[in-house]
Formats: structure tokens, C-alpha cells, sequence
């Protein structure tokens, strides 16, 4: 690790970072040199390190109110930006506020301003107009993903939000794409752009899969059966279509998960908790999981349905083969369904459905209490290895929100420790614990 990121090295550790990659490098070198960076690079290569750290450096920690201010396009990315600067340890204060949050917790956690504010675009602009904290020392905006924040609707209250800003001094935009255009409103006038989007290309491998059925159900199980027990996203359009090959799935009995814009916030949050952790392998979304989310690299994305556009193909792929490593895209082409103009001829594999396809060993349990509670991934582990008697083979991960921590554990341990934990002491309450 460089030595001008020392102070971050060890909690950049628990987070899985031995070293920052070259975009890390130079991204964060141009931050910390230029008023104005606009920088252009994958899903999955690390831009929410790029942007942090110069920008966490900047913090006055003696000055309690929001000075920086994070636009996202999903409430999935705000809580992931706000989960990263919790683990950095920086002890900033941060809060992340997004639409389908109840107003009171807003009013809870900006009681106290935060030195980061990170949010979706309406429900910033909400609080801007009602006035709830104190936007005059905010000096740092950063439109993270703005492409997509644009894309989805939010072009009204971003501009809304920066016109109301008059003392920015540092204005940082990111986007996995390089077809953008910068917004009026921004007011950018000379701003530094560095563009990493070529790279990495060369990782990606695009498989062709021929189905001799529109509805391509079989197809996608020998698909499935052809790849074997690895974590993988299934990419479709529309969310019929998300249900339709959800209940197939579960008919040949493949754990899975689904995404979807449609979907509770609760419930999406807690199919990418357990996709997370592995108990699911499979998660069925649109477009809205192809970025913005926290999840793990993939080895493989499968496309149900190509999208439209040449842009979101690219998204969704960055899902898998990130940076220097190594993924696959599988392509479900019915026979009479003509390809999109961006993809070039690509010749149909043939499949070999010879894995057997397992349930996975993990279940996800629920603890009611998190770190409002004071709680920690300690607090949690020590009781289950304690009084659950768990070993460590027996426990997986554990993930901690404001009010409640969700935690893996073995299918054959799950009913042993709902009996044996629920109800027990821990920081000196009772907690609640079920299987979700």
C-alpha cells in the first residue's frame, strides 16, 4: 500500500484490498490535485475507494455538519457507500437516506448531522426543500453513477439540488460509461477526465447458446447444469419474466433469488444478503442489479433477454471478468430471434448439462438488533460459537445493518439455533432471532 494512503491500509485489509489498482492510484492522485474529475471506469473496478479516500481526507471532524454530499441513482448503492466508510473506520459520521425509507429514521439519523450524506436524488432533494440540515458548508459533491441517476428520472431534482448549493468547491463525477454527457447543471468548466473503460476487455469470454424454444426454459437448465455449482447472475427485461423463470427454477428445485425494481426495498435487500453469503448461487434481476449493488465478483452472467441497448449489455457484463480476472456471458438465442446490432456474430457453443446442481449448505437466520444496538460481527460470532456451539465451518458471514444483523449459518444447525439463541442476552438485551 502506498504510504500516502497509510492511515487507510489496515481497514482497507477488511475489506479485502492488499494494494489499490492503477485507476485507484491515478484517480485518487487527480482528486486530490483537481476542483473538477469526472472519472469513467467499469462496474467492479473499485471507483468508491477511488473517490473516498481523497475525499474522507478532506473532512473536518470538528465540524459537525454535512460536508460532503453523495448522489446515487439506487438506494442499494447509497447503503453500499455508506457500508464502505463504516468499515473504512474513519469514525466520520455517515448516513445514507433513499426513497422507501420512513421519514422518521431520516429525522433520527439527521438529528446529528453527518460529515457524509449519501442518498438517491428525490429524497435528498426532499429534505433540501424542507431544509433539514444545513447545506452551507457542504464543499464536496460527488454524482456517483450520474448516467444512470439521469437515466431512471432524476434529472429534475439533481439540478434541483446542485442550483441550491453556492459554496462547492470540489465537484467528482463517476460513470461506467464512456458514451456520456455531462449535464448543464453541473456547471463543470474545466473539469479533469480520466477514462478506464477499454481496459479489462480481453478477460470477458461471450458464449452463444442456441434454444430451439421461444420460452428458453430448458435451455437455461442445461445452461445451468452445463456451468455447475458456481454464483451467477440470470439477466432479463421485464419483471413477468423474472417470475415466470423463478417459479421453472423452483420446480426443478435451484435456489435462487430475485431483483427487481418492483420488489419491497426489504425484500431486495435481503435476496442480495443471502446471495451475498451463498445462500442462493442464483439471482434472477433486471438491469438494475447490472450496477450499483455490492455483491461479489461473478464468473459467469447468463442473458435471457439482451437488452436494448449496447450500454447496459456492457453493465451487466462488468458484472463478471472485472479488472484482471477471468468471466463468462452466456447469451440464450431462440432460433428465429435476431441479435441487437451492437453484438457481432458469435457461434453457438454446445452445451454439456453433465453437473449435478446442489442446495447450498448455508441458511440465512435474523437477529433483531444491529449497530444502533451497539453490536458487532464479535458480539454476534461469540454467541454463536458460545452458546450456540457452533464451530467455525458451522458459521458464515455475518452482516450488520442499523437495527439488525442477518448471519449464515448450516442448514443443519438452522433450527438448533433459533431453540438455543432466541431470547438469549446480548449487550445487555434480549434478541429476537428467526429464519428468513
Amino acid at each position: 500500500m502506498p504510504d500516502k494512503n497509510s492511515k487507510w491500509t489496515e481497514n482497507l485489509l477488511k475489506l479485502g484490498i492488499s494494494e489499490l489498482n492503477s485507476m485507484q492510484e491515478e484517480a485518487i492522485s487527480t482528486i486530490q490535485n483537481n476542483d473538477e474529475v469526472i472519472l469513467l471506469s467499469p462496474t467492479g473496478t473499485g471507483k468508491t475507494i477511488a473517490f473516498l479516500l481523497p475525499v474522507l481526507d478532506q473532512i473536518k471532524p470538528d465540524l459537525l455538519e454535512v460536508q460532503t454530499l453523495i448522489l446515487t441513482p439506487t438506494r442499494e448503492l447509497a447503503i453500499q457507500i455508506e457500508q464502505v466508510i463504516r468499515k473504512l473506520g474513519s469514525g466520520i459520521k455517515v448516513n445514507a437516506i433513499y426513497g422507501g425509507r420512513s421519514g422518521q429514521k431520516d429525522q433520527l439519523d439527521l438529528k446529528q448531522s453527518p460529515a457524509v450524506l449519501v442518498g438517491t436524488p428525490g429524497r435528498i432533494a426532499d429534505h433540501f426543500r424542507r431544509e433539514t440540515f444545513n447545506t452551507r458548508f457542504i464543499g464536496t459533491v460527488i454524482l456517483d453513477e450520474f448516467d444512470k441517476s439521469l437515466e431512471i428520472g432524476f434529472e429534475k431534482e439533481m439540478s434541483e439540488i446542485m442550483e441550491s448549493l453556492d459554496f462547492v468547491s470540489k465537484k467528482i463525477l463517476t460513470s461506467a460509461s464512456n458514451k456520456v454527457t455531462i449535464p448543464e447543471f453541473v456547471h463543470l468548466k474545466n473539469p479533469k477526465t480520466l477514462t478506464f473503460t477499454e481496459k479489462g476487455k480481453a478477460q470477458l469470454e461471450l458464449k452463444m447458446v442456441s434454444s430451439p424454444d421461444k420460452d428458453k426454459l430448458i435451455t437455461l437448465l442445461n445452461t445451468l447444469l452445463h456451468i455447475g455449482n458456481q454464483p451467477g447472475i440470470i439477466f432479463c427485461n421485464f419483471k413477468d419474466t423474472i417470475e415466470y423463470i423463478s417459479d421453472y427454477l423452483l420446480d426443478n428445485n435451484f435456489s435462487h433469488g430475485c431483483f427487481y425494481g418492483g420488489m419491497e426495498q426489504n425484500d431486495r435487500e435481503l435476496a442480495l444478503i443471502k446471495f451475498r453469503n451463498g445462500t442462493h448461487q442464483l439471482l434472477i434481476a433486471t438491469d438494475l442489479a447490472a450496477r450499483g449493488i455490492d455483491i461479489p465478483e461473478l464468473k459467469f452472467i447468463i442473458h435471457y433477454q439482451l437488452p436494448l441497448k449496447e450500454h447496459e449489455f456492457m453493465h451487466r457484463n462488468g458484472r463478471t471478468a472485472r479488472m484482471n480476472s477471468e468471466g463468462t456471458a452466456y447469451i440464450l438465442k431462440w432460433e428465429e430471434e435476431y441479435l441487437p446490432l451492437y453484438l457481432d456474430d458469435i457461434k453457438p457453443i454446445t452445451l454439456k448439462p453433465t453437473h449435478q446442481i446442489t442446495l447450498s449448505p448455508w441458511e440465512t437466520l435474523c437477529i433483531m438488533g444491529g449497530r444502533r444496538d451497539k453490536i458487532s460481527k464479535g458480539d454476534i460470532a461469540g454467541l454463536f460459537f458460545k452458546q450456540g456451539e457452533l464451530t467455525k465451518e458451522e458459521l458464515g458471514i455475518i452482516e450488520i445493518q442499523q437495527d439488525r444483523s442477518y448471519v449464515a449459518v448450516k442448514h443443519n444447525k438452522v433450527q438448533h439455533c433459533i431453540d438455543t439463541l432466541h431470547n438469549k442476552k446480548l449487550k445487555e438485551a434480549r434478541i429476537r432471532i428467526s429464519w428468513v
